[in-house]
């Protein structure tokens, strides 16, 4: 198979927008300039005007981003890790794909520790002398230095692993673990600080045979226990992948597209309160078919449970990799209607599926219109869905809103939402990299490393709500990386947000935030009454002065990788906090008056 130039977008779509916009824009003057000298044409007495009169049109003044420093501390803080794919040559698409990464307090010591997942060496390729790779458990003093505690958490277990999903599963008070793979997945129940597979006991293994990424923990049916979604890719296998043969035009062999093999169903597994699940994948409703086959369609790689229409049940975002993205919307009777093309999230605003990875959902405007970033392959630029009027349908405003020319080159893995500046909006980052080594070769434009993003939400001062930062902006952020996940915590407590970068084939990149703009800030950290000690699904609003944030208790998103749970407001030059409501996954609301900034509180679930 020859390459197809998979996502291949040109300039023309930029152009088109470009254009379009133009247009209405000239339109617009043109309007405004005809009123403005008909009035003064015709005098104040010859003039009824039976309409309010026109708005005055805003000025935006010249914005520059704040200057925010990020440092590479990865080996000074002690994280040796390097992600292990496999690859002996033969270019077998899952070596392409890993890894996830995940922000979590596995020792309840108040601070987060960090889990980073690993593949492995194929079968037929492993050295009795060599030790195959594990994922790697570190744990944090409090101050941003970590420790290698794989070994003795019982986490050294060979898995050719994907993603991860975090939670305290069977309410016990301590933070389980669920490693994806290809393969068997894997479930390991905390004990005290020490992990025990569970994965049988448990029934989440899935099939043998299966290629999952990215999951996540959510009580689909408000019983107060967590369920398990999780996304699977492509039916894959090395037989097949050798029966495709891909190639790059004058390379060799290459890593096929996802358009090459079939699609597969994700899982849905329901907890009985007891430590086991259920699998209501066929009854749920999430089992997606190509109505032109009959086959499996999704090619899931990530996923986000958010509430979109304020129900009270959580629904879930799956971004599916070259066909429509699926939006299971929650009826809240244990059945999932998928209604992404209805609600404007299955393509993007060319009506065409994209190469998507990963994905983030936010009130990024700080206003009721909710936003669902998409990262997509190259030459597609990164989605940002956002509702009308509080709701559906969504549009894709990525160019309006200052993302899409800007990351139209890039291939974009992980992404997330965060406050990196404190300032009280929430700004973008993208983790990029490309699949082949030799890409430049056959594509001029494109690289494997590529650097990471970081789009700066500059709210009403702009025409648009994101800027984009200078490569070198940032200081070691600008550092090209073969990019997958992405996650972010504030591991050194002092009130910003710090972030991890994995590389597939390679070491991550975790960057300390050395914030320096005097701003304030506030963290909250949740916990939920007997069950649903995490309190996913809560809701945070935080109102300082004229400004009313509001964050969801969710830490899957991004990219095969999971957030801290901790949700972090940036408070600006605010010095006082009006007062901090949560509203709990049950519906109870819970208000806290005069809270102090600069400070993390915690916030119990009242019976």
């Amino acid at each position: 198979m020859k390459n197809n130039n998979r996502g291949d977008a040109t300039d023309e779509i930029i152009g088109i927008a470009f254009r379009r916009f133009l247009v209405t824009a000239a339109i617009s003057v043109a309007v405004i300039a005809l009123v403005v000298l008909l009035y003064r044409g015709l005098g104040e007495d010859e003039v009824q005007l039976d309409t309010p009169p026109v708005s005055p049109v805003t000025v935006h003044r010249a914005v520059q981003a704040p200057a925010v420093h990020f440092s590479d501390i990865t080996r000074a803080a002690g994280i040796d890790f390097s992600h292990s794919t496999g690859a002996y040559g033969d270019k077998l698409l899952p070596e392409t794909m890993g890894s996830g990464a995940a922000f979590f307090d596995f020792d309840n010591d108040a601070d987060q520790d960090l889990l980073l997942i690993n593949s492995d060496f194929w079968p037929d390729h492993v050295d009795a002398g060599v030790p195959r790779p594990t994922m790697k458990l570190y744990a944090n003093d409090g101050s941003g230095q970590f420790s290698d505690v794989t070994q003795a958490a019982g986490l050294a277990v060979p898995i050719y692993g994907m993603g991860v999903a975090v939670a305290d599963y069977d309410n016990d008070g301590d933070a389980d673990i669920f490693v994806t793979a290809y393969g068997v997945n894997r479930l390991f129940r905390n004990d005290g600080g020490h992990y025990v597979d569970a994965t049988d006991d448990a029934g989440v293994g899935g099939a043998a045979d299966a290629w999952s990424t990215s999951a996540g923990f959510l009580d689909i049916d408000n019983d107060g226990d967590l369920d398990l979604f999780v996304a699977n890719y492509v039916q894959w296998s090395r037989e097949i992948d050798f029966n495709i043969n891909y190639q790059l035009t004058g390379i060799g062999r290459a890593y096929g597209p996802p358009n090459a093999y079939q699609g597969t169903y994700n899982y849905l597994y329901r907890n009985d309160g007891t430590g086991r699940f259920e699998d209501i994948s066929a009854a749920s409703g999430i089992q997606v078919n190509n109505p032109s086959t009959g086959e499996p369609m999704g090619k899931a790689l990530a996923v986000v449970p958010v509430d979109i229409d304020g129900d009270g049940w959580l629904d879930v975002l799956v971004a599916n990799d070259t066909v429509q993205n699926f939006f299971f919307h929650n009826r809240g009777d244990g059945i999932f209607e998928e209604r992404g093309a209805a609600l404007g999230l299955a393509f993007d605003r060319d009506g065409k599926a994209t190469g998507a990875m990963g994905v983030d959902a936010a009130y990024f405007r700080n206003d009721p219109e909710l936003g669902f970033a998409v990262g997509n392959f190259a030459n597609e630029m990164t989605s940002l869905y956002v509702t009308r009027d509080a709701g559906p349908p969504l549009t894709d405003e990525a160019i309006v809103e200052g993302i899409g020319p800007a990351s139209r080159l890039a291939l974009t893995f992980g992404l997330f939402f965060f406050d990196y500046d404190l300032d009280g909006r929430l700004d973008l980052l993208q983790a990029n990299g490309h699949l082949e080594r030799d890409i430049n070769k056959v594509q001029s434009s494109q690289h494997f490393r590529q650097a990471p993003q970081l789009f700066w939400n500059c709210g009403d001062d702009c025409r648009s709500s994101f800027l984009v930062q200078p490569a070198e902006a940032n200081g070691d952020f600008a550092t090209p990386l073969v990019g997958r996940g992405a996650s972010y915590a504030d591991i050194d407590a002092d009130g910003d947000l710090d972030v991890i970068i994995t590389q597939n084939g390679g070491a991550p990149l975790l960057l300390r935030n050395d914030l320096a703009l005097g701003h304030h800030w506030l963290r909250v950290k949740l916990t939920g009454s007997d069950v649903n000690r995490d309190a996913i699904g809560a809701w945070v609003e935080v109102r300082a002065g004229d400004m009313l944030q509001r964050r969801q208790v969710q830490p899957s998103r991004s990219y095969l990788s999971q957030v801290e749970p901790v949700v972090t407001f940036g408070l600006g030059n605010a010095d006082s906090v009006d007062s901090v409501a949560v509203l709990w996954p049950d519906g109870s609301r819970q208000v806290l008056d005069a809270v102090s900034v600069d400070s993390q509180i915690a916030i119990t679930q009242q019976p």
